[in-house]
């Protein structure tokens, strides 16, 4: 086995971060890339015990902070650097997830080749994967989306509390656990704008032929159900929907639990029951 654990990468504005690296000895040539959503990272709740449930069945396993999502190379959990968090947009998330799959290219190319290549995303990070999977399904074989968003325009403020935004340069957004508000700079509206057609979730998820479950929980208050109803709409993907599940599947962090919820396994269950039979 391949077990590598933060090992730094250099991503988006040539700012490092981490990546952690499984390779099972029973490889069944599967490579999963795990992008974690908004306010996470990868060692958030319970995706460390999620990945061990992958690599037990063959996959290698890829998962990677963001480079702005707060996160520093001396303390990856939370969020010590707010000022990079503020500097976030998509576009330099997408720029991240294809770094990360460039160097695993170039480092791994015996593991790389003939092996399928698999993008799973949650929430933010889902968005991010469709967005990714668009433009690069010749290296990306297929996708999973869990609790994915499914319009970046609709999830920014309107009216009023834009036009505040766009005076005063920052919002604040408090991190309900951690109670730290976060900081967003304007940039990252103006981002979006500029980039509007590359960023346009609903364009990329017609353009995706290769094959897409989405996984969604009907108890989603985050991201609610109709993100996963209308990705099904625009494209050829596969629909679970896990009944009473939340945001992040009845799971948080810290997790410290012996077994997983069972909104938690059925997520598991069903994603790799659809993985296997790629």
């Amino acid at each position: 086995m391949i077990r590598i654990k933060n090992e730094i990468f250099v991503g988006s504005d040539g700012r490092k971060s981490l990546v952690d690296i499984t390779i099972p000895e029973n490889f069944n040539h599967k490579i999963i890339f795990f992008v974690h959503g908004y306010k996470g990272y990868k060692d958030w709740g319970p995706w460390n015990e999620i990945e061990k449930r992958f690599v037990l069945n063959g996959f290698a396993f890829v998962k990677f902070n963001l480079t702005h999502n707060g996160g520093t190379i001396e303390n990856p959990i939370d969020f010590p650097d707010l000022e990079a968090f503020s500097e976030n947009t998509y576009s330099k998330e997408i720029h991240d997830i294809e770094t990360v799959l460039r160097d695993f290219r170039l480092n791994f190319q015996e593991t790389w080749n003939d092996s399928k290549k698999i993008l799973i995303g949650h929430s933010r990070g889902g968005g991010d994967v469709v967005l990714t999977a668009a433009k690069n399904q010749d290296i990306v074989d297929s996708i999973v989306t869990w609790a994915a968003i499914s319009d970046i325009e609709e999830r920014f403020p309107s009216g009023e509390e834009l036009q505040k935004w766009e005076k005063e340069g920052v919002m604040y957004v408090e991190n309900a656990r951690t109670h730290q508000q976060m900081p967003h700079k304007f940039s990252f509206y103006t981002d979006f704008q500029e980039n509007m057609d590359q960023l346009n979730i609903q364009s990329a998820a017609r353009k995706i032929h290769i094959p897409w479950l989405i996984v969604h929980g009907d108890q989603d208050l985050a991201v609610t159900l109709d993100n996963a109803e209308r990705l099904k709409d625009w494209s050829n993907a596969d629909l679970q929907i896990i009944k009473g599940a939340n945001h992040t599947f009845n799971t948080a962090h810290p997790f410290e639990a012996k077994v997983f919820e069972k909104q938690t396994q059925e997520l598991i269950d069903v994603t790799l029951s659809f993985l296997n039979s790629l």
